[in-house]
């Protein structure tokens, strides 16, 4: 009974004198109308409350999108207090650009405002109902936030392909891709500025984290790479606005992760054999690997042994 208590106080108590995830949010603007909240390159843990996740917002004449709402409903709190110094253009959608919840936790903070509409993939409400019991049961110990069922809020309206969204003056073109990073993938262009929000199709810094195909991810880099962009916002590290150069990192530690993976699988080598793979020369170039390249070691295993 001591055990149990103190496992569940503690992170109540860090909760409570932790500042980090709490403070004042640094929104920067990196086009006309685009502001962003750069998220540290951490795991998720008790003293930042998951808002790792680069998050913001755009803004039209007649209303704004929030692009992605943060790890938590305080977060997404202090985005809409950001949102509501920097213009009084009404909230009218809050897009998720995918289901992790570093990027959809903000989501309550948005659900009192008249006629919002929440925005993403098709398959984004079926992985929210999948997904949302194991993170809110994890929650309270992982991250410190007492997140329930009513913090899980699926969108309104969905994208099957592709859909525009006109804030005004503003259109945003949103295109839902088949599974790369996740299954519900979602990208956000801005025409006015040639911005493309990738969020977590790019990851600057931050190793890339397999959730989905890997297969499917560079298809969609490839697509990707042959257009042109001013800047484009990753889901997690810095602001870019040297593309094509900004996916090269991600796309080659992609590709040599399929090719080692394939190599060992026609050597007859089993995941246990594969995990054995260090990859030394990618740990100084990328922060969490040792956090994250065995799960991707993993995931592209089950994902390639079964290829013809």
């Amino acid at each position: 009974m001591e055990r149990y208590t103190v496992r569940y106080l503690l992170p109540l108590l860090l909760a409570l004198t932790s500042s980090h995830a709490m403070a004042a949010l640094n929104i920067k603007q990196v086009a006309q109308g685009i502001y962003v909240h750069q998220g540290p390159i951490e795991l998720p843990d008790v003293h930042n409350h998951d808002a790792i996740a680069n998050i913001g917002f755009i803004v039209g004449k007649k209303c704004v999108a929030v692009i992605d709402s943060g790890g938590n409903p305080e977060q997404g709190r202090l985005l809409k207090k950001a949102i509501q110094k920097i213009t009084t253009v009404p909230i009218c959608y809050v897009i998720n650009t995918h289901v992790h919840p570093d990027h959809i936790f903000g989501n309550s903070a948005f659900k009192d405002i008249p006629n919002v509409k929440f925005v993403g993939h098709a398959k984004l409400a079926r992985a929210m109902a999948a997904r949302g019991p194991f993170y809110i049961a994890r929650s309270m110990e992982q991250i410190a936030v007492n997140l329930t069922e009513k913090d899980i809020i699926p969108p309104s309206i969905t994208v099957k392909n592709s859909l525009e969204l006109d804030l005004g003056g503003r259109i945003l073109v949103l295109k839902a891709y088949p599974t790369a990073h996740t299954d519900n993938d979602l990208t956000v262009f801005d025409k006015q500025t040639n911005t493309l929000w990738m969020s977590d199709l790019l990851f600057v810094g931050h190793l890339p984290v397999l959730d989905g195909s890997l297969n499917g991810w560079l298809k969609v880099i490839a697509e990707l790479e042959k257009q042109s962009f001013d800047v484009v916002i990753p889901g997690h590290g810095s602001i870019d606005r040297d593309w094509p150069e900004s996916v090269q990192a991600e796309k080659h530690y992609l590709q040599k992760l399929a090719t080692d993976v394939r190599t060992k699988i026609k050597q007859g080598k089993y995941l246990e054999d594969v995990l054995q793979d260090d990859d030394s020369i990618f740990k100084a170039q990328w922060q969490l690997f040792n956090e994250f390249h065995k799960k991707n070691l993993s995931s592209a295993f089950a994902e390639l042994e079964w290829e013809d």
